[in-house]
C-alpha cells in the first residue's frame, strides 16, 4: 500500500526509519521465536480461562459456597444446584464483560502507541509478568474462603485478561517483521499451533499425575507430588504452572524475536500521538473502507465462534453426561487438533489465498455446528440413527460419544485457522507501519460485541422452549460475519 495519510500527518513518523518486514519463514530465527511466544503465553488462556479454573471457580467456590451458606435452603435440591450453577456462570461472565470493557476502551491507544513508541519488548515484559503474577496466585484462590476473598480472585482473572489481551496486541504488532510477507501465514499457524500443543502436553501430565491415578489407580497407585484433588489442588495448580510456563518458555521470545520499536523513542509522545490517530483513523474510516468492513464481519464471526466453543461444553455436559474425565480427554483432543489448525490454516491460505481460507474456515464451523446439535444421548441426526453403546470401556463409550468427539475435531482445526487467517488478513489490509493501531482496532472488534452471543442464545432459548434452538441463533452471528467478508476487496499483490 502507498503513502498512509495519517502516518504522513504524524509528526514522529519522519523521526526513525521503523521496519515493516522480516526476512525468513516459520523454521527461521525471527520467525520461530516470534511463534514460540505463543507456545509459552497460550497456555493460559487454555487452561485457566476454558477448561479447568473457570469451571472451578464457578462450579467448586462461587456455587459451592452459595450452597453451603444456607441461602437456597428452601429450594428443591435441583433448583438450588441449579441456582448455585447460574451464578457461578454470571461471576465468570461479569469477569469476562469487565476485561472486555477495559481492553476494548484501551487496546486500540496501546495499538497505535506501539506503532510510535520505542522498544516492544520492554512493554511485554510487563505484560507477561502481569499474568504470571496473577495466574501464580490462584493458587490461593480455595472453597469456603480459605484462601483468597471471590473479590480478588475476580481482580486477579480480570487484570491477567486485560494483561493478556495487551500482550496480544504487542506480539500481533511484530509479526509483520517476523519474516517474508508470503511467510507470514505459517508463521502465525505455526504459533497458534504451538499454544495448543502446550496446553494438550500439560492437560496430558494433569491426567496422568493426578486425575487417572485417583479415579483407577493408573498409571501411578496415588496422585504424585502429594496433591489433593478433595483440596481441589490439581485445579489450583493450573494457575502456578502456567505461570512458570509463561516465565521460562518467553526466554527465546526475547532472545531472537525482531522487535519493530525503535531505541530512545518517547512513549509519552507516541501515546499522545498515537491517540490522535485512533480517533483520526475513526473519524476517516472510508479511507480504509476494506480494513474497516473485514473489523466488522470479524466481530461477528469471532463474538459467535466464541459463544460455539464456551457453550459447547455446557452442550457435552448437558446432553451427552460426560464426567470430568471425558471433560479432560475432551479438552486435550480439542486442542491436539487446534495444534493442527494452526498448522492447516496456514498451509490453506497458500493454496487458496487468505480471503477465501477464511471463509471456507467460518463456512465450516457453520455446517459442522449445526450437525453437533443434532446429537443428543438418545440418537444422532434428529433422530435419523438410534444412539448404541459401541463399547465398555473407560470414556466416550456410545456412539454419540464417538461422533461428537469427531465433530470437535472440525471444530478445533477451523477456529484455529480461522484466528490465524484473520491475523493474516489484518496485516495484509493494514496501512504499513500500522499494524500496532489496527491490531488495537482488531481487539476491539474481538470484545465490543461478546454479549450478542449469550444475548442471542438466551431469548432464541425463551422464544422456543429449546436449548438446541437457542444454540442455534449463534449461527446466524457466523452467517452475517461470513456474509461482511465476502465483500472485502482484497489489495492486488502486485501492486
Amino acid at each position: 500500500m502507498a503513502g498512509d495519510p495519517a502516518l504522513a500527518a504524524n509528526p514522529l513518523s519522519h523521526q526513525h526509519i521503523r521496519p515493516t518486514s522480516g526476512e525468513g519463514g516459520a523454521l527461521g530465527r525471527t520467525g520461530f521465536a516470534w511463534a514460540v511466544f505463543e507456545w509459552a503465553r497460550n497456555p493460559y488462556y487454555v487452561l485457566v480461562v476454558i477448561y479447568i479454573f473457570a469451571p472451578y471457580f464457578a462450579r467448586d467456590i462461587i456455587g459451592a459456597d452459595l450452597l453451603a451458606s444456607g441461602t437456597l435452603d428452601a429450594m428443591e435440591p435441583e433448583a438450588a444446584l441449579a441456582a448455585a450453577n447460574a451464578q457461578g456462570q454470571a461471576t465468570i461472565a461479569s469477569v469476562t464483560k469487565w476485561a472486555g470493557i477495559i481492553a476494548a476502551l484501551t487496546a486500540p491507544f496501546l495499538g497505535a502507541a506501539l506503532d510510535r513508541g520505542g522498544r516492544l519488548k520492554p512493554i511485554l515484559v510487563i505484560f507477561l509478568g502481569s499474568i504470571a503474577i496473577c495466574s501464580a496466585l490462584l493458587w490461593f484462590a480455595m472453597p469456603g474462603g480459605a484462601g483468597l476473598p471471590v473479590p480478588m480472585i475476580m481482580a486477579l482473572l480480570v487484570i491477567a485478561y486485560v494483561s493478556f489481551t495487551y500482550s496480544e496486541v504487542t506480539h500481533n504488532a511484530m509479526l509483520s517483521v517476523a519474516g517474508e510477507p508470503r511467510r507470514l501465514a505459517m508463521i502465525s499457524g505455526l504459533g497458534l499451533g504451538l499454544g495448543n500443543l502446550a496446553a494438550t502436553l500439560i492437560f496430558i501430565a494433569i491426567a496422568l499425575l493426578f486425575v487417572l491415578p485417583a479415579m483407577i489407580g493408573w498409571p501411578f497407585a496415588v496422585p504424585q507430588f502429594g496433591v489433593d484433588l478433595a483440596s481441589f489442588e490439581h485445579a489450583r495448580m493450573v494457575g502456578p504452572i502456567c505461570a512458570v510456563w509463561l516465565v521460562l518458555f518467553s526466554i527465546p521470545f526475547f532472545r531472537n524475536a525482531r522487535d519493530t520499536g525503535v531505541p530512545g523513542a518517547s512513549w509519552i509522545a507516541a501515546f499522545r500521538d498515537g491517540a490522535r490517530s485512533v480517533w483520526r483513523t475513526v473519524r476517516e474510516a472510508a479511507q480504509y473502507r476494506q480494513l474497516m468492513t473485514f473489523l466488522v464481519a470479524r466481530m461477528f464471526y469471532a463474538d459467535a465462534m466464541a459463544a460455539l466453543l464456551a457453550l459447547g461444553a455446557v452442550y457435552v455436559a448437558l446432553f451427552l453426561g460426560w464426567n470430568f474425565l471425558e471433560m479432560l480427554c475432551y479438552a486435550i483432543f480439542a486442542s491436539a487438533c487446534a495444534f493442527c489448525g494452526g498448522i492447516f490454516g496456514g498451509w490453506l491460505e497458500g493454496k487458496v489465498g487468505v480471503k477465501r481460507a477464511l471463509a471456507l474456515e467460518i463456512l465450516a464451523m457453520i455446517v459442522v455446528g449445526l450437525i453437533q446439535l443434532s446429537i443428543t444421548r438418545d440418537s444422532l441426526f434428529l433422530g435419523l440413527v438410534e444412539n448404541v453403546v459401541v463399547w465398555d470401556g473407560l470414556v466416550f463409550r456410545t456412539l454419540s460419544d464417538l461422533v461428537y468427539l469427531g465433530l470437535i475435531s472440525v471444530i478445533a482445526v477451523t477456529a484455529t485457522a480461522s484466528i490465524s487467517s484473520s491475523r493474516s488478513m489484518l496485516v495484509t489490509l493494514a496501512p504499513p507501519g500500522r499494524s500496532g493501531e489496527f491490531f488495537g482496532l482488531y481487539a476491539i472488534a474481538g470484545t465490543i460485541t461478546v454479549w450478542m452471543g449469550p444475548l442471542l442464545v438466551e431469548q432464541f432459548t425463551l422464544w422456543s422452549g429449546d436449548q438446541r434452538i437457542g444454540m442455534t441463533s449463534i449461527h446466524l452471528l457466523f452467517v452475517i460475519g461470513l456474509a461482511a467478508l465476502l465483500t472485502v476487496r482484497m489489495p492486488d499483490p502486485a501492486a
